[in-house]
């Protein structure tokens, strides 16, 4: 595939509106709709502003729906997670279709093979309107993932799903969702992959002082040689919290760390800098103290990691093999069992 040396790429800042007050599923998928409306008035708007070398656009998290508050998992499941190929992402393409334009977002998902829960879900769809990358987040303190449902999930998909890749036009791309950028092993297992630009799609509390996800992102980008695209939400407006809690600082930061571009408070594409896979790709080739993803003892790690397992996996597989949908008081009993467990251990 031929790969563009160098392209514009956006990290839009946009304000997510909640479906949580909707009254059924119904009312919801119109919310959806006119949120997918507005957006791609956004989208359309920056590539004619910004110009046609705006090859990536990222949008945040929850920029669909907002994120369950208290919602039972097979309420939200049926009220905000959309199909595999739903009305949603054909709208989606047809975004990305009519911005010539690939766009990257995250959104609630159901999965016939898992009845009565959803997966947060990471994706990138071409020009062409064609998904090519769907990344589930493995990681999440409040939210069912593929590692709840493990062997289930590893026989169905295999483990070839799990840190996807796509080998696209604008470089290998691959999906980090929210919080997991604080994870090192999830960039680590993507890049070791063949990933050169990881797209970042988030909904965190910014502020003018340092925090803790854009510290990480700076360090993924740097850690693994890197660009990093990290599009964080304008607000959440429809929930109880302050709508302006998770604002700001969508950025992108480039191989060696540096932020290229960031967006202030407010609905923004001040966001938007160049990828340049070519110096990447030098970077990457020149020997020395400077190129860490060479010089990355892996065997050291897995041994070392080896020694003790802390998350257990299949946590909402029951022996039989079946799925059980998880209480809302279920994530927080887990934790404070992992948590003791910890504290037997001596590790804490």
């Amino acid at each position: 595939m031929t790969t563009s040396p160098a392209y514009l790429a956006l990290a839009l800042q946009t304000t997510c509106f909640a479906v949580n007050g909707a009254r059924d599923r119904t009312e919801s998928r119109e919310r959806m709709r006119r949120t997918l409306g507005r957006v791609s008035s956004q989208i359309l708007a920056a590539k004619r502003f910004i110009g046609t070398d705006l090859r990536l656009i990222v949008l945040p998290e929850y920029f669909l729906t907002g994120f369950p508050f208290g919602e039972e998992a097979t309420d939200w499941a049926n009220k905000a997670a959309i199909d595999l190929n739903g009305a949603e992402y054909v709208a989606l393409g047809r975004t990305a279709c009519d911005a010539d334009t690939y766009l990257a977002g995250n959104a609630y998902e159901t999965d016939p093979h898992f009845p009565g829960l959803y997966f947060q879900t990471s994706f990138l769809i071409e020009p062409s309107g064609r998904p090519v990358l769907r990344y589930r987040r493995l990681l999440s303190l409040f939210g069912p993932t593929p590692y709840d449902v493990w062997d289930r999930y590893l026989e169905i998909y295999g483990p070839e799903s799990l840190f996807p890749v796509a080998n696209t036009a604008i470089g290998r791309v691959a999906a980090i969702a929210s919080e997991e950028i604080l994870y090192p092993e999830i960039a680590r297992a993507l890049v070791l992959r063949g990933a050169e630009v990881l797209v970042h799609s988030s909904s965190e509390v910014a502020s003018g002082i340092v925090s803790p996800k854009n510290i990480a992102k700076q360090a993924r980008a740097l850690e693994n040689l890197a660009y990093v695209v990290s599009a964080n939400s304008a607000g959440i407006e429809g929930i109880g919290i302050p709508a302006h809690s998770t604002d700001g600082s969508s950025k992108i930061v480039d191989f060696r760390g540096l932020v290229l571009a960031e967006a202030g408070y407010g609905e923004s594409m001040a966001a938007c800098a160049e990828i340049d896979l070519a110096a990447l790709r030098r970077y990457r080739e020149r020997p020395g103290m400077g190129n860490l993803l060479a010089r990355q003892p892996i065997g050291l790690w897995r041994a070392a990691l080896e020694v003790r397992e802390v998350h257990r996996p299949n946590t909402l597989l029951e022996p039989n093999g079946e799925v059980r949908p998880p209480s809302r008081e279920f994530y927080a009993g887990r934790q404070r069992e992992i948590i003791a467990q910890l504290r037997a251990a001596g590790l804490i």
